[in-house]
């Protein structure tokens, strides 16, 4: 006799609705190892990403697992706004996406619909999966879409151009700011603290609140995110696991070195 479960209920996806904080560490080591060692430290999510790392659905599987046990939300950013990407995703039981490189209404809309199933969208369909409990998840597909959390990624100036339309796309639960590629469209690449970046971040921050959706960054500069949080981020990524890797270490060996 197979034993039923539950969906798992999505923790993060409630509470940006509700304008909880929650506050976050990039990952970026694409490592199973390095995710369990950070995943009892306090942080309410975790990203793992696959577009800019080695990641790959084979890593993020492992990712998956090594967290499972611990109270923080695993969230992978795709390499691109690709249905197969999200697909296979979606059927290792991740429950919130981050999309890059959401330009407009339309590739909006199409985000939405490579989470949902047919007839509103276009998710194929696997009832045996680590998503469906290998089959174990009563009534799986009637119900995944209510535990799934869309977050769009907005980094340039068209996309902001666009960000109330964006922004009123149903399905999408939150809007993500992009610091780094927001600053090379404007014509500041590598200067993310620049003034005029700046101004367009907050600028952005505020337009999305506005909207009534939930609003998210990426910063490694604690002042900057606190003012963002200030301004509205719910979902707010204060660090990232290779440069506290990198310049921790950078740290220690300058201690002895310069002794």
């Amino acid at each position: 006799m197979t034993s039923k479960l539950k969906l798992p209920h999505n923790r993060f996806k409630r509470a940006i609705a509700s304008g909880q904080q929650q506050i976050g560490l990039w990952c970026c080591l694409s490592s199973a190892y390095a995710a369990e060692a950070v995943a009892g430290s306090g942080f309410d999510w975790l990203l793992f990403d696959t577009e800019h790392s080695p990641g790959d659905v084979t890593t993020v599987l492992g990712q998956l697992q090594a967290v499972s046990a611990y109270e923080v939300t695993p969230v992978v950013r795709p390499p691109s706004n690709d249905p197969v990407w999200i697909k296979r995703f979606l059927d290792l039981g991740v429950q919130t996406l981050l999309i890059p490189y959401v330009q407009n209404k339309e590739e909006a809309c199409r985000a939405v619909a490579a989470v949902r199933y047919p007839p509103i969208g276009i998710r194929g369909v696997s009832a045996i999966s680590r998503a469906t409990g290998f089959g174990r998840v009563e009534n799986y597909p009637k119900h995944a879409e209510y535990e799934l959390c869309l977050l769009v990624q907005v980094e340039t100036s068209d996309a902001l151009r666009e960000l109330e339309e964006i922004a009123a796309v149903e399905g999408v639960d939150g809007i993500f700011i992009g610091p780094g590629d927001l600053a090379a469209s404007l014509g500041r690449v590598g200067e993310p603290g620049h003034p005029d970046v700046v101004a367009a971040i907050e600028d952005a921050i505020t337009r999305v609140r506005a909207c009534g959706k939930a609003v998210g960054i990426l910063t490694l500069d604690p002042v900057f995110a606190r003012r963002c949080i200030q301004l509205g981020t719910t979902f707010t990524a204060v660090a990232m696991d290779a440069v506290v890797l990198a310049r921790g270490t950078e740290s220690i060996a300058a201690q002895f070195r310069s002794s």
